[in-house]
């Protein structure tokens, strides 16, 4: 609960330091008065501390959170996804995460009294170039969407090009944050649908789609449906003509399996990685990967740790091509909304140090192994897989009658979430439900799921 210490006499005498007469004059200089409430809220006398803390518990009690197996008691058995993928966090993840050599001071730009931030940076940094297969990457950004706009535009600047194409298995959201943080500079951002049958987007209509002014195009894998996609032929064909590749992922441990963004030839990869960290929580934060070409590096965004020497010739770590509008002028900045996440970067870090690569990709092999086991069960259960021949890594698209937001009221009432109703992002897609998969879920978690929507679709 926020404490705020301002008395009203502290109030008046900022305001008198600042040379402004009063809160409202203050308010009328920076919220434009056709969006300012005229009249004062409707809101119940205040309450004591003790009060309050009390009735906020009882709110939140209302809330059934869900869970990723059936056994137990909380709320409804979940198949979510969608963007945002958990997996198992080891309790040891918590552990380390606290321990303070991690986090000696909060910005690390004295690197003499900051080492265990700058190590866990450098670290990180490494590990997501090995999982992306490029050699440069930064210490984070805020999320996988922002971490995406941050890409287009530094293709932007890289290629002198200002038109994004994005394949049509992109993420809806994604899309629209590149598109707000866009909107103010020239150029467009277009997309090529997906064919309606293989839930794919077809290489020549990206081909007939490209021209001397795209910067880019961004490819997500898996798609936001779920379909595996083969990125070389788009990498291709962005470089044939002169544009750059972006690869997204929404759960990066798909490249402990399928390859990598740097293995293809893609210039800039960026993802999403809170799953793999701190799990899945409402409103964020979340974990933005970013990693690129060594070519590019000076028009990488964000913080980038380096390993040196000192003077005495021991291994140290400090900030090094520092281009972000804290160190350099803010009109010749890479970017000025590039907030990283430090503590959640360095749970990803502490999670992927203690699996290793066998381990994520074990991981990784046994949530395609479940997904794939799930897929099998839907079809001989009669239900409609919405691309039977795709393939397919974490989750499954499932094509029901009428409206899938429907079928997710009528399963949650009998205590399961069976997974995202597509209508909600777009209307053309109302029919189509988007199941998550993860190694959390058990084969009787599976079988239920599978029950649950044969008897709940009509």
């Amino acid at each position: 609960m926020r404490y705020i210490p301002h008395t009203p006499a502290d109030v008046e005498r900022m305001l008198r330091t600042i040379g402004v007469p009063s809160m409202e004059a203050l308010w009328q200089g920076l919220i434009p008065d056709a969006l300012r409430r005229k009249a004062p809220l409707d809101l119940p006398p205040p309450l004591d501390e003790p009060t309050l803390r009390t009735h906020l518990t009882d709110l939140a009690g209302r809330n059934a959170a869900a869970r990723p197996f059936a056994a137990g008691g909380g709320g409804p058995l979940a198949f979510l996804g969608a963007g945002v993928h958990p997996h198992a966090i080891p309790a040891a993840v918590d552990m380390l995460l606290q321990r303070s050599e991690f986090y000696t001071s909060y910005t690390p730009y004295q690197p003499e009294v900051a080492q265990g931030t700058l190590q866990a940076i450098f670290e990180f940094q490494t590990i997501v170039a090995e999982l992306t297969g490029l050699e440069v990457a930064n210490a984070s950004m805020y999320d996988g969407s922002t971490a995406c706009a941050e890409a287009v535009l530094m293709a932007r600047r890289v290629t002198g090009r200002d038109r994004t194409i994005f394949l049509g298995g992109k993420h809806p959201e994604y899309l629209d944050v590149c598109r707000t943080v866009l909107a103010a500079l020239p150029g467009t951002v277009d997309v090529v649908p997906r064919n309606p049958r293989t839930g794919a987007t077809d290489a020549a209509e990206v081909d007939k789609a490209m021209g001397p002014d795209v910067a880019c195009v961004v490819v997500q894998n898996p798609s936001f449906h779920g379909v595996v996609v083969d990125v070389q032929p788009f990498v291709d064909i962005a470089h044939k003509h002169g544009a750059m590749c972006i690869v997204v992922t929404t759960d990066p441990a798909f490249y402990a399996v399928g390859r990598s963004p740097g293995e293809v030839g893609a210039d800039i990869a960026v993802g999403e990685g809170i799953g793999l960290a701190l799990g899945a929580s409402l409103g964020g934060p979340g974990l933005g990967l970013f990693a690129c070409r060594a070519a590019h590096v000076r028009q990488m965004p964000g913080r980038l740790c380096g390993e040196t020497v000192d003077k005495d010739g021991k291994r140290g770590f400090v900030l090094t091509l520092s281009t972000r509008e804290q160190h350099i002028r803010r009109e010749k900045a890479t970017s000025n909304i590039c907030t990283n996440t430090g503590l959640v970067a360095l749970a990803f870090t502490i999670h992927l140090s203690l699996l290793g690569r066998a381990g994520l990709a074990e991981l990784a092999r046994l949530v395609y192994g479940k997904t794939m086991y799930l897929r099998g069960e839907l079809a001989r259960a009669g239900l409609a897989l919405a691309y039977p021949d795709a393939p397919v890594f974490t989750e499954v698209c499932v094509r029901v009658p009428g409206d899938a937001a429907a079928v997710v009221d009528r399963a949650l009432a009998r205590g399961v979430i069976p997974g995202v109703p597509l209508g909600r992002f777009d209307e053309d897609e109302r029919d189509l439900l988007l199941v998550g998969v993860s190694e959390l879920h058990r084969k009787e978690d599976l079988d239920h799921l599978v029950a649950t929507l044969k008897e709940v679709v009509s």
